[in-house]
């Protein structure tokens, strides 16, 4: 599910016989549930409100969903040989990479 660029997983509980969900792309957490798709579904976007109202409410900054930046460690020699075919290819480090990465997705 996605709502306002959040995204969300859901599960059944079938003990309680109740749908779940959670925002998963935030180091906050957003939580919410309903007994159908119509109610999961409004409580997801209720829930995500609420968290934009509750940031504007303190003056802080909502946390964005992805940043487009994260850190990876490899390998010095593999760094050094991406780093060279980067620059041969007339590319930065990051968008040779990020080339790299759109390709794998497929």
């Amino acid at each position: 599910m996605n709502y306002k660029g959040y995204e969300a997983i859901v599960e059944f509980d079938d003990d309680a016989e109740i749908f779940h969900g959670e925002v998963i792309n935030l180091r906050d957490v957003i939580t919410f549930q309903g007994n159908t798709v119509a109610e999961l579904k409004q409580a997801f976007h209720d829930s995500v409100d609420v968290y934009l109202d509750f940031c504007s409410l303190r003056g802080e900054e909502p946390e964005k969903p992805f940043s487009g930046k994260f850190v990876v460690r490899i390998n010095p020699s593999l760094h050094k040989q991406i780093a060279i075919k980067a620059k041969k290819e007339g590319q930065s480090l990051n968008s040779w990479i990020e080339k790299r990465l759109s390709e794998s997705k497929n």
